[in-house]
């Protein structure tokens, strides 16, 4: 049967221009309009669309990196930020690494982090293994209590007063707990978890495996996607969080970098002691004042920028197949 007598039993097929034929290529009525080769108007407007796009982006973070590095006579000169490269010194950065509130505050940044995105990943996996499992103890009551929170909060005042009477004012475990679980997360580590093929659990059963094996064995192995992207959302969330600590932390020795820069950068001023005093940003000699709140948001990206890469590949599999499946 040659192609045009494919062409004519099957509509879904569409023939190939011949050899230096400069006709574009029929649309199908079958195929979507978004498989179809876009016109030259469209590429001219998506390449618009997608510049207009890139610079909003890279933009201002070009003219923080870049102020952050220019020394006081080039910030001067400019007349604030910096968009020409001129003198580079890494004096800024230097000075806020060299001990004072700034590397104190990464340093618990990065613990707070790190131990959160530990403990909220572990329990939501938990979580969501559990409700995933329609014949488990309780599932139904439990899973519509994790719904509720999704549209009912406790609120600001109750909370406060939960944390007050646990004891963990001014304790980094007030960083952690309280936002320890997130319901959205735990839905769509569950939805993925119930796209597993029973078959595959089920021999395993049969061969004597439990929950626990089940867990480390099969479904986590067969989940690493969606399980990385739930704890990038919970390592960003930590991260970038500040609220927390200016409700529950009095000693701003213990404050996370989101804070610090937060009172430095945005209120314009050193943070301040519990006694009032202003405390030093860095052990070294007078920075220009534009680089430091500059190198202080450079420092809050750099962690993020450097993690999502890694884990930007699992997006499509983790969160969309997690949140359709179930």
């Amino acid at each position: 049967m040659t192609a045009t007598e494919n062409s004519l039993t099957n509509p879904a097929i569409v023939l190939e221009p011949p050899a230096g034929s400069r006709r574009r290529p029929r649309k199908s009525k079958h195929r979507p309009a978004w498989e179809e080769p876009p016109t030259v108007g469209g590429a001219i407007a998506k390449f618009a669309a997608l510049a207009l796009v890139v610079l909003a982006v890279l933009g201002p973070l070009y003219t923080i990196v870049l102020t952050s590095l220019s020394p006081q006579s080039v910030i001067s000169e400019a007349g604030g930020m910096v968009l020409v490269p001129g003198e580079i010194t890494f004096a800024a950065y230097q000075q806020l690494l060299d001990g004072g509130v700034v590397f104190r505050s990464v340093v618990v940044s990065i613990g707070v982090t790190a131990v959160g995105t530990l403990i909220s990943t572990v329990v939501s996996v938990l979580a969501a293994f559990g409700l995933s499992r329609t014949d488990s103890f309780l599932h139904r009551p439990i899973l519509f209590v994790f719904l509720i929170t999704m549209f009912f909060g406790a609120g600001l005042i109750p909370t406060y007063l939960w944390v007050s009477q646990l004891g963990l004012i001014d304790s980094y475990w007030a960083l952690i707990l309280p936002g320890a679980i997130s319901a959205f997360n735990v839905l769509i580590l569950r939805n993925f978890f119930m796209g597993i093929d029973a078959s595959i659990t089920d021999a395993a059963r049969i061969d004597g495996a439990g929950d626990w094996r089940v867990l480390g064995s099969i479904v986590l192995p067969m989940s690493r996607a969606v399980v990385a992207v739930v704890a990038l959302f919970y390592g960003v969330g930590y991260w970038n969080a500040f609220f927390n600590a200016m409700l529950y932390l009095r000693d701003s020795a213990k404050w996370p970098l989101q804070m610090v820069l937060r009172a430095y950068v945005l209120r314009g001023q050193p943070p301040q002691g519990t006694t009032g005093t202003v405390i030093e940003l860095g052990a070294g000699g007078a920075v220009p004042s534009l680089a430091a709140k500059m190198a202080v948001m450079v420092l809050a990206l750099v962690p993020i920028l450097i993690v999502y890469p890694f884990v930007q590949r699992h997006f499509t599999k983790g969160v969309i197949f997690g949140a359709i499946k179930g």
